[in-house]
């Protein structure tokens, strides 16, 4: 721990000196142009007033006819025009350079601090048991880690519109990260369960914030005929990241301790702090709109019970009292919330956006694609390390591919995006998808590794094509002043919607394992004359191996067979579940047929 603590001692000092170093240096260039100017203005003013005395002097003392000096003098002023006009040209060259070297600073900024907050979302999943061990507490408040996480980060996501209009860009995405690299610290530092899920907390307000204001700002700073390439880079970040998350910490448990998940962010968080103080600059117009505390208050309650309740309904069923009575909350403080935004004059996000009408489809596709997406990132899981025995790590090495392919492919279908739109892409993307997912409700016991790899990295090459476009397309449709609220709006979507898959696929798992299971048993307990005589021979056995009564032999047999029923039932469980997955990428199939090409807008 004392290591860790004079690592981070000697970063910050570090850090420290060079901003104090940075800051000076341009404070004393400033005062030395401010120093400077007087001067040159005063020689600019004297270098032409002489020119032009001088010049009135011989053409006062020459003898050139009036025609002749109109002649000269219009072809002086040719030659001025053309000069001022080069100077123009390069000023505006000049600009545009300016422009286009700023916008990839703050590109590297953004990146950096998105890349580094999504990937800490997929870490902790893997070390949740070595954190139950090392802080001695239970399954059901350990889960909260994850929970908690979650409901804080849903619930800055709406607000994100408003603080990037109170604070502008620059400020806030500076707070944010420093907020997540502070609670990255909390959470690498913590003794006990308090102290960490405090941090926890700290790190999701970070990050709630990150993702809305890193689209704003992209959707700001480039061209629409330039956003689905611009947008397809951030693919790489938004997809490829949780999908490596699984694979890295893994390794990392299996070695280090669990707080090295949070170390190995903390220093890649101080490095975002010193690029964005150094390179980002404010890209939208500050406002400083009123507080609306009750869309803040409506907001809150609405989306923090409704993800709660998707959240818990995959662990205790849509019919427990605390699903329910979450999910009525969410769902009436959300209608307040609609009711409340609408009717005001200075709405907190701006629920208008719908109205536009390609940007209403996309969301819908966008949320559909979600479902099916996330629910998949947690079947699979669940079939390799439960079913078949695989490591937490083995497991994550297998999604790996999948993420490369994704990473590689994003921007090129961001490329293609900015020719064609986003119909085409949706489509052959969804197709693909559709295939893929069906070919999942075929597992069995003893599907190989490298078929289910294979399958994987064809679906990632699907949907490669389809986030980052279909989003893109419908945000294309706002006006530069709503794209605040259109990421906004849109990314509180597709969190909601991901939280609804997840706990709707894992529903049907579990219901539909449950009946399987009872049709296995069922079959099992019967007085089938064969399969007792197959449990007698095996009870025989087992008691012959291991020196037991044949009764405890027989005892053993039956277990086993109930634990492959079981395992069996579970398989079939999750086949039904991709089969529903199928029928919802499906839908979005259909519905991407609808997606026409938004009228691009710069204003």
């Amino acid at each position: 721990m004392s290591i860790y603590i004079a690592v981070y001692v000697f970063i910050s000092l570090a850090l420290i000196i060079f901003l104090n170093y940075t800051v000076v240096k341009r404070k004393r260039r400033i005062e030395r142009e401010k120093r400077r100017q007087p001067y040159l203005d005063e020689d600019s003013s004297l270098s032409d007033n002489k020119l032009n005395n001088d010049v009135n002097d011989m053409l006062e003392s020459s003898a050139i006819p009036e025609p002749a000096l109109e002649f000269v003098e219009a072809k002086i002023n040719i030659k001025d025009k053309r000069k001022e006009e080069t100077k123009q040209s390069r000023r505006g060259k000049s600009k545009e350079n300016d422009k286009n070297g700023g916008n990839g600073k703050i590109l590297a900024a953004l990146l950096l601090g998105a890349f580094v907050a999504i990937l800490n979302q997929t870490l902790l999943n893997v070390a949740i048991p070595h954190i139950m061990t090392d802080l001695n507490i239970s399954a059901n408040t350990v889960q909260w880690l994850s929970t908690g996480y979650m409901l804080v980060n849903g619930i800055f996501i709406p607000v994100t519109a408003y603080l990037i209009e109170k604070f502008g860009t620059r400020k806030l995405f500076f707070t944010s990260v420093l907020l997540f690299t502070v609670g990255s610290v909390i959470c690498s530092f913590a003794t006990n369960f308090g102290v960490l899920m405090t941090g926890r907390v700290v790190q999701a307000s970070g990050a709630g914030i990150i993702m809305p204001l890193m689209m704003t700002v992209f959707f700001t700073i480039f061209p629409p005929e330039k956003r689905g390439t611009a947008m397809g880079i951030m693919g790489i970040v938004m997809l490829f990241a949780p999908a490596i998350g699984p694979t890295l910490s893994g390794w990392i448990v299996e070695h280090y301790s669990w707080r090295l998940l949070f170390d190995v962010v903390i220093p890649i968080g101080i490095i975002d702090l010193v690029i964005t103080y150094l390179w980002m600059r404010d890209v939208t117009e500050i406002t400083n709109p009123k507080f609306d505390f009750p869309g803040v208050l409506f907001s809150t309650l609405g989306f923090g019970f409704l993800l709660y309740g998707f959240s818990e309904a995959g662990n205790d069923g849509w019919t427990s009292s605390t699903v329910i009575i979450s999910l009525i909350i969410g769902i009436l403080s959300l209608i307040a919330f609609t009711w409340r935004e609408l009717t005001t004059d200075k709405p907190m996000l701006e629920l208008r956006v719908f109205k536009y009408d390609i940007f209403a489809l996309t969301t819908i596709i966008s949320m559909i694609i979600n479902i099916a997406m996330f629910g998949a990132m947690i079947l699979l899981p669940i079939y390799l390390q439960n079913i078949r025995g695989f490591t937490a790590f083995e497991s994550g090495l297998m999604l790996l591919p999948g993420a490369i392919i994704m990473g590689i492919m994003s921007p090129i279908a961001g490329a293609i995006f900015d020719k064609i739109g986003a119909r085409w892409l949706a489509v052959v993307g969804l197709t693909i998808t559709v295939i893929t997912t069906w070919q999942f409700s075929h597992l069995s016991m003893t599907t190989t590794y490298s078929h289910i790899l294979v399958l994987y990295v064809l679906r990632m090459f699907g949907m490669s094509f389809l986030m980052m476009t279909v989003m893109t397309e419908g945000l294309n449709q706002l006006p530069r002043h709503l794209a605040a609220h259109g990421t906004a709006a849109s990314n509180t979507a597709r969190q909601v919607a991901g939280s609804i898959g997840t706990a709707f696929l894992v529903t049907v798992m579990s219901t539909r394992r449950d009946v399987h299971a009872g049709e296995y048993m069922n079959a099992v307990t019967s007085t089938n004359p064969f399969l007792s005589s197959k449990l007698n021979e095996i009870g025989h056995g087992i008691a012959g191996l291991a020196h037991i009564p044949v009764a405890a032999g027989n005892q053993l047999a039956t277990f086993s067979l109930y634990g492959q029923t079981m395992k069996q039932a579970t398989v079939e469980g999750l086949n039904d579940s991709f089969i529903v997955a199928t029928g919802i990428a499906f839908v979005a199939l259909i519905l991407a047929f609808f997606i026409k090409r938004a009228k691009l807008k710069n204003e």
